[in-house]
């Protein structure tokens, strides 16, 4: 049986590089308004400025932490991996692929749960609604082909 590999990740459409420029240009357009209607006597739109850009960076700052996030899927042909990367963190997961079950999502939204043993596990959060019932569609295929041995 050949090993089947689905990676399923945010589409980053931004580099850290371009995230920065972008940042320093919001920076200076907004401390260049703040500095003008300082010099005119109204200071606190300098204060705002500041916590204006305190909150972008904060918000850049976690959409970089994440910008790698992802999952990846390994069916072999000894075990079922799942692999969860969050904010840098990565959390493995084996699975014996003769007694994987597919749970598909109660809600709408839901994520796809792979059971075995008593451990679950939900794959699919970068998936839109389409795409995660053609994904679940897919490894089921796998796993019935891997448990009939064919």
């Amino acid at each position: 049986m050949a090993t089947c590999e689905w990676i399923l990740k945010k589409n980053c459409s931004i580099t850290p590089r371009q995230l920065l420029k972008a940042y320093a240009a919001l920076c200076g357009a907004s401390f260049l308004v703040a500095l003008y209607f300082l010099l005119h006597g109204a200071w606190v739109v300098m204060v705002f400025a500041v916590l204006e850009m305190t909150a972008v960076a904060a918000a850049f700052l976690y959409a970089g932490r994440h910008a790698t996030d992802s999952e990846r899927i390994v069916l072999s042909e000894a075990e079922l991996t799942v692999e969860l990367v969050w904010a840098e963190s990565v959390r493995q997961y084996r699975m014996n692929p003769w007694h994987t079950r597919i749970v598909m999502p109660v809600m709408k939204h839901g994520l796809i749960g792979l059971e075995a043993h008593g451990d679950r596990v939900e794959v699919g959060r970068f998936l839109t609604e389409r795409k995660r019932q053609a994904f679940a569609k897919e490894l089921r295929q796998e796993l019935v082909s891997y448990q009939s041995g064919t």
